[in-house]
């Protein structure tokens, strides 16, 4: 096989598995790679006139959009020789931060100079396909081990125009953006079937739990329409009484130096875990068992709380999954273990993250730009809760069984997540088959 021939994907479809090996250039051979440009003062080109060119910024994307379809802000037209005008088909690129992430134009705009356009792309190749040849992970890696900078990493044209590329006929690259296409639909599609869920039980949420100044909810089930009001407390009186440091706040910063942290060992808790709802399980560190043991008192076990004293939301809380048997918590995090006797843990959990009670955290909380509330201020806040510890569990079931067909529909986005990342592994050459 000549060389020409040795260059195909793992995986290709039956009706082009005779047809030849693929070319390969880069892509500077069939585009044009340039970097967009911000006309200075910016605000001084910023227009609301409907004459005005639209004006493209790097958070104007979601990260998980495929097409560009509208700006935010427009600039006057006297800013065009100062930038670089994009058109339907172009692609750009982000050279900076989460750099490489390419997206297709669908309208004509002007760019800022944090991105990079792909133009005049060569009518032999597909732009769909050519768009998710950038987002492979062989092209991504590229970027990746090609990017400069000693801090923040960047990327520049000349980079970019030296990416090793690979491709077949249009027949066969049409074929791979639309299995890829549809399988974006079918993520894009799970992604709002979750996000309609979430939805479902935050309203669910604001039903069920009272509203601010009143104390029975708008919603409640039948069996405890005549319960009567639900009773006042503080977060404090939630707590095992029995458990001496059963809500206590973290470390200082200063009891876990450098020094402390180890490659394996007792895992920290981290803001950067502390999710609204969820435990961030990405972030990762560990101090050694003598360490967790001197800072007993900041020890925190599976199925117990954590909040946090500031960030955004500050207030959020989690439950502390079982992946460990107990954790160290950060300096900001706050444990809270529920006295189970009296109430139902996972009620008063849903409790911490109602609308009510995280109007309350806010308000409490100071800090013009960081909020930040501290223990004290946190064991005041007051709190409602049905009388009867039956009526806890009956909210909690209902809501849980909906938190558990949201993580069952989170696993399968991750699953298609996966399986679209390992499909595009295939569907395109390597990066040694193409010569990066």
């Amino acid at each position: 096989m000549d060389e020409k021939q040795a260059l195909v994907p793992r995986l290709r479809f039956p009706e082009f598995r005779d047809t030849g090996g693929w070319d390969n250039c880069n892509l500077g051979d069939i585009s044009t790679v340039v970097r967009g440009g911000s006309p200075r003062p910016i605000d001084g080109f910023i227009t609301k006139d409907n004459s005005g060119l639209n004006w493209l910024k790097i958070g104007d994307v979601n990260k998980d959009d495929k097409y560009v379809t509208k700006t935010q802000e427009k600039v006057r037209v006297e800013a065009l020789s100062k930038t670089r005008e994009v058109h339907p088909d172009d692609l750009i690129l982000s050279n900076s931060m989460s750099f490489g992430r390419p997206y297709l134009m669908k309208i004509k705009s002007c760019i800022h100079d944090g991105w990079i356009a792909i133009t005049e792309i060569e009518e032999s190749v597909e732009r769909e396909y050519l768009y998710y040849l950038i987002f492979s992970p062989a092209s991504q890696s590229y970027f990746l081990d090609n990017a400069a900078g000693s801090g923040v990493l960047n990327l520049n044209a000349e980079i970019i125009k030296s990416l090793p590329i690979a491709f077949p006929a249009q027949t066969e690259q049409q074929k791979i953006a639309d299995c890829l296409s549809s399988l974006d639909a079918l993520i894009a599609a799970q992604a709002d079937k979750i996000d309609a869920l979430k939805d479902h039980k935050k309203g669910l949420m604001q039903q069920l739990f009272p509203r601010e100044g009143e104390t029975v909810p708008r919603l409640r089930f039948p069996e405890f329409r005549d319960a009567g009001e639900w009773e006042k407390k503080q977060l404090i009186d939630t707590t095992d009484k029995k458990i001496k440091w059963s809500f206590i706040g973290g470390p200082f910063g200063s009891n876990l130096k450098s020094s402390d942290f180890v490659p394996e060992g007792i895992r920290v808790i981290q803001l950067q875990n502390i999710g609204d709802g969820e435990f961030f399980n990405d972030y990762k560190i560990f101090t050694s068992k003598e360490k967790a043991d001197e800072l007993l008192s900041n020890n925190i076990y599976s199925g117990e709380i954590i909040l946090s004293k500031m960030g955004d939301p500050v207030g959020r809380a989690c439950l502390i999954p079982d992946i460990h048997d107990r954790y160290v918590m950060c300096s900001d995090g706050i444990r809270l273990v529920v006295d189970e006797n009296s109430n139902h843990k996972y009620f008063v959990y849903l409790v911490i993250n109602s609308p009510n009670f995280r109007s309350k955290v806010e308000k409490a909380a100071t800090g013009s730009t960081r909020k930040r509330i501290g223990l004290d201020d946190l064991k005041k806040l007051p709190i409602l809760l049905p009388a009867k510890k039956e009526e806890q569990q009956k909210i909690a079931d209902c809501l849980s069984s909906l938190g558990a067909l949201i993580a069952t529909h989170t696993e399968k986005l991750d699953a298609l997540k996966t399986h679209k990342k390992g499909l595009m592994q295939k569907l395109f050459p390597s990066r040694e088959a193409v010569g990066v």
